[in-house]
């Protein structure tokens, strides 16, 4: 390869150089978080009128909030993480890496463990190393966990405005699993339909949405993997994984299985499947009319909710009982109640 004035450089060369340049960003990112941290400190933001540290130094330095909040993270918890500085300093993982481990600090303070963390952060993509310590958040503390998720379902919103000429403009937040679940029912819709189809991926995700909305499609199958551990609650289980989503709460597959199917799957000890169970709904189509004939509405205290847009959820927890009991025949299931409150996973996470 070319470059300069006419010298042939290798891409062997060229990475080594990428690599040093990276260290030496790494580096200067070090300082930069420190620095920051110690203007946080100070009143020079808010003499020269920003409403925050991170505000004046996203202005400033003209960087995103996001990227800014970050640096502050890992300045302010700089002396509480020696391995992992460290670690950036020698080229061992990123600057990237250290912003996870500040933020997972932040989250479980009391229950952080920075040298088994350090270890799967030296052995996994910035990416990936995010989900470890998601996994890791849920396992030192699944209500926080579960309480973060519900919070984001209280901030859900969406806007609808309609133009001169009818058409409407959408623009809102979701939560990550309402998000997930929204993107799961679209994504088969926005497949292309053939060689033909000339439409950009914005127009088949909207054509999938109204298709959606018009009701010619299926419910949408949520696929949710979840240990044992995790199903029954147990303390230091992993999070769930969810299509589409960062690991999920115990709490919301809880949520998930009280009106889905349930495949068991066993695995050996290196992770080769050993046995594979039948998945059976735990409302069916029966007893789901039943409900509605019998209840009319939702039975959560104080919500009217029609029964056609209420959950079925079982009085008595049907998890544990089932588990305790995997390759039995499915005697009758468990008592079961409509519930379609809107406030019900946030008071469930509470709980």
């Amino acid at each position: 390869m070319t470059v300069g004035c006419g010298v042939v450089v290798s891409g062997e060369l060229l990475g080594y150089k990428l690599i040093g340049l990276r260290q030496a960003i790494d580096s200067l990112e070090l300082e930069f978080a420190q620095t920051a941290a110690d203007f946080a400190r100070t009143d020079e933001y808010d003499e020269q009128g920003s409403t925050s540290p991170i505000d004046w130094i996203r202005h400033t330095c003209h960087m995103t909030s996001t990227s800014a909040a970050a640096c502050l993270a890992v300045g302010k918890n700089l002396e509480r993480l020696p391995e992992s500085v460290q670690a950036v300093k020698s080229g061992e993982v990123g600057f990237a890496h250290l912003t996870v481990m500040a933020r997972t600090l932040n989250a479980v303070p009391d229950r952080f463990q920075e040298g088994r963390l350090l270890e799967q952060a030296r052995e996994s993509s910035p990416g990936k190393f995010h989900y470890i310590c998601r996994h890791f958040r849920h396992a030192a503390d699944p209500k926080g966990y579960a309480a973060e998720q519900a919070e984001q379902v209280e901030n859900r919103s969406l806007h609808l405005s309609m133009w001169e000429d009818g058409s409407y403009v959408l623009n809102g937040v979701l939560d990550a699993v309402g998000g997930a679940a929204v993107r799961t029912a679209l994504e088969p819709l926005a497949r292309k339909s053939g060689e033909d189809d000339t439409r950009e991926r914005d127009r088949r995700l909207a054509d999938a949405l109204v298709e959606l909305a018009e009701g010619s499609m299926p419910r949408a199958q949520i696929q949710v993997t979840s240990s044992v551990e995790t199903l029954l609650g147990l303390a230091g289980a992993p999070a769930a994984e969810m299509d589409f989503a960062l690991p999920i709460s115990a709490k919301t597959v809880e949520r998930f299985a009280c009106d889905s199917g349930v495949t068991r799957v066993l695995l050996g000890s290196e992770s080769t499947v050993i046995d594979v169970g039948r998945s059976k709904r735990t409302v069916s189509g029966p007893a789901r009319r039943a409900l509605e004939a019998r209840d009319g509405h939702c039975r959560w205290p104080g919500c009217d909710r029609p029964a056609k847009w209420s959950a079925a959820h079982h009085v008595v927890h049907w998890i544990p009982w089932r588990i305790d009991r995997p390759l039995q025949p499915h005697p009758a299931l468990p008592p079961a109640s409509l519930d379609g409150s809107r406030r019900q996973v946030a008071d469930r996470a509470k709980r």
